[in-house]
């Protein structure tokens, strides 16, 4: 569910190891194109699909009616949009989020959202993250995904489906820690993106990214007690490539801010969703209740939403030797 690069790179991998999968995409002219051409017309163009295996729709309903599985790749700014037009029941699907962000307005996580607002079981909700650019699991270079889910036979038995040549998984149970990282690794990738388009240095850049897996873990161990190593690459290494990665849509948001580009020039001018901006104020927002030290959270707000010129929240933030070290 899904029509962007994300979508377009696990649809591939489905294919791998499925006979068939149903489509949803939002606009029939992109369906009509894609069936055209046999690739996506407008992301990742190159990755080539056998379209008799792929049922298209425009429907969601009739997505959700032909599968067991729902496997959601969309900007989750868009989420309600789509998903609030289901009337199918959806207690008894299978339900896997790869969305790396957070529902605006009730600053809910996507498992969240969905249980509550489809009485989803949450052994039957699943997540996929880790470090994985769209662009590069479709080149199939060396990728690690990883499932996750409260039962893990269930996130075992979903990640199958996604082993494929270069493409490899790891399952955790750790559900609402992987989906926080998603979103905040997007924020720091936002300062590292600002750092870099400042010209600020490697050495910084290396400092500051150093400082935010800490500020990560210090909120996903006040937000959720589950057992979990910061280290793991769904956690950190997610963080390092999306921080320092030339496929990172977020860093090259912030960077464009660190270029001089006011936050709407820089929005208008992406030609995809930079998530970190509105998860650094969900982020900011559900903070306020925790109280977590934050600093790179809460500079990223000061940049995106209180208008502070890039050069002096960074400034600000480096200069302090109790916050960064």
């Amino acid at each position: 569910m899904g029509g962007g690069s994300w979508a377009t790179a696990l649809a591939r991998l489905l294919m791998n190891n499925c006979d068939t999968i149903t489509w949803y995409m939002r606009r029939q002219d992109r369906i009509d194109q894609f069936i055209q051409l046999g690739h996506n017309p407008a992301y990742l163009t190159d990755v080539r699909f056998d379209i008799r295996r792929i049922s298209f729709t425009d429907d969601i309903n009739q997505a959700v009616r032909e599968a067991d599985t729902l496997l959601l790749a969309m900007p989750s700014p868009y989420l309600k949009d789509h998903i609030d037009k289901v009337r199918e029941p959806l207690h008894d699907k299978h339900i896997v989020t790869a969305i790396k962000g957070i529902v605006p307005d009730g600053n809910m996580l996507v498992t969240d959202y969905l249980s509550h607002r489809f009485c989803i079981p949450r052994e039957n909700m699943l997540v996929v993250s880790g470090p994985c650019h769209a662009e590069e699991v479709a080149l199939d270079r060396p990728s690690y995904l990883t499932v996750g889910c409260c039962d893990i036979d269930k996130a075992s038995a979903f990640a199958r489906c996604l082993e494929y040549g270069n493409s490899h998984t790891i399952l955790s149970t750790d559900v609402d820690g992987i989906e926080y990282a998603g979103v905040l690794k997007n924020v720091y990738a936002i300062a590292a993106g600002v750092i870099h388009g400042l010209k600020r240095g490697d050495n910084l850049l290396a400092m500051l990214v150093s400082n935010a897996i800490r500020e990560m873990d210090r909120f996903l161990s006040a937000v959720d007690t589950t057992p979990r190593d910061i280290c793991d690459s769904v956690y950190l290494g997610d963080l390092l490539v999306t921080a320092y990665s030339r496929f990172s849509r977020n860093h090259n948001f912030g960077s464009m801010i660190g270029r001089g580009y006011s936050v709407k020039s820089a929005r208008m001018e992406m030609e995809q969703t930079a998530e970190g901006y509105y998860g650094t104020k969900c982020m900011h927002e559900i903070n306020q209740h925790l109280a977590v030290d934050m600093p790179i959270l809460d500079t990223v707000y000061d940049i995106l939403y209180r208008g502070i010129p890039a050069d002096t929240a960074i400034t600000r933030l480096t200069r302090n030797s109790q916050t960064l070290h």
